[in-house]
């Protein structure tokens, strides 16, 4: 059992990973969600991470409002991917359930102090502006940490918001560098995994056919934010990022990758957020990050076909 919180920007994709952790309670309990601003502004990243949870039908999971921004920069955002609304396609409510009170950063000290040693797990889907200022604020509960498994950065892949940068890197390097070298237990799920997970036609007709309103959702979700990518990358269909995340926590023997050198260009204008992965170790630099390069994308779609069948 996983016991996670997921800290989020929502986003199709980090929905569609909401939804599958919450349809996993065999192997993931979902100690609580954080929303940071990202790929759309915090006011709407913590009202689309309400809408998922009412959509997947549990409002008692609390959802925590953190930073507005990243630590030292202006935000960047990508509703060119994602729509005004971060979660264009479906038409779903507003959300009922309130926003917990407190700050996420908080929420993620106390949870971390309170749980037994090793127990939690971070789950970043966007910035790590919220995971950098809790390690920051409360640098004892580096070691309490079970591991933080994020979605972030590329190496193969190269860059997906500038030649270099994956975006959630690129929006708040510094902290990117803080968690990187914050000696917690790191997995990483960059473009080079997630460039993998397809959503092909053939892939979305199966969500839309479980015919609830999980699937359908789900489908127009995908339907909406591919166009995007496939005119971009002249793929088959749209890369189902963040869900790798969560897919990792109950079937790790889906990716493959290397316990690597992980560092971020903090410095430099041309390739600033890149994350610079040393994959054939030629910087004898200590690893830090197992960096994931492959996926059974197969096995994956099925996986996440049958649990959101659950909801």
């Amino acid at each position: 059992m996983r016991r996670i919180i997921i800290d989020t920007d929502p986003g199709q994709d980090d929905a569609v990973a909401i939804l599958l952790a919450l349809a996993s309670p065999e192997e993931i309990e979902v100690l609580g969600i954080t929303a940071v601003a990202g790929n759309v502004p915090l006011a709407l990243t913590q009202k689309n991470a309400r809408i998922v949870c009412e959509l997947a039908g549990r409002t008692d999971i609390k959802v925590f409002a953190g930073y507005d921004a990243p630590l030292r920069r202006k935000l960047i955002t990508a509703e060119h991917v994602h729509g005004k609304t971060g979660l264009d396609g479906p038409s779903l409510p507003d959300p009922v359930m309130p926003l917990a009170e407190g700050h996420a950063v908080d929420f993620i000290v106390e949870t971390v102090r309170r749980e037994p040693e090793g127990t939690v797990t971070l789950c970043p889907l966007g910035p790590l502006t919220n995971i950098a200022a809790a390690l920051q604020k409360a640098p004892d509960i580096a070691g309490r940490l079970q591991e933080i498994v994020l979605m972030g950065g590329a190496y193969f892949e190269v860059g997906n918001i500038t030649p270099a940068a994956e975006f959630n890197i690129y929006v708040d390097p510094e902290a990117a560098d803080i968690v990187m070298k914050s000696g917690v237990r790191i997995t990483i799920m960059p473009l080079d995994v997630t460039h993998k997970a397809l959503v092909t036609k053939a892939r979305n007709d199966a969500f839309r056919a479980l015919g609830t309103p999980v699937g359908v959702a789900v489908a127009q979700m995908t339907d909406f934010f591919e166009r995007f990518d496939k005119e971009k990358y002249g793929s088959a269909g749209a890369p189902l990022h963040d869900p790798c995340v969560t897919a990792y926590l109950i079937r790790p023997d889906l990716f493959k990758g290397r316990f690597v050198n992980v560092e971020v260009e903090t410095q430099s204008e041309l390739t600033m957020g890149m994350t610079v992965a040393d994959w054939w170790g030629v910087s004898k630099r200590k690893p830090n990050a197992t960096f994931m390069g492959d996926i059974d994308a197969g096995e994956f779609f099925a996986l996440l076909t049958e649990r959101l069948a659950r909801l």
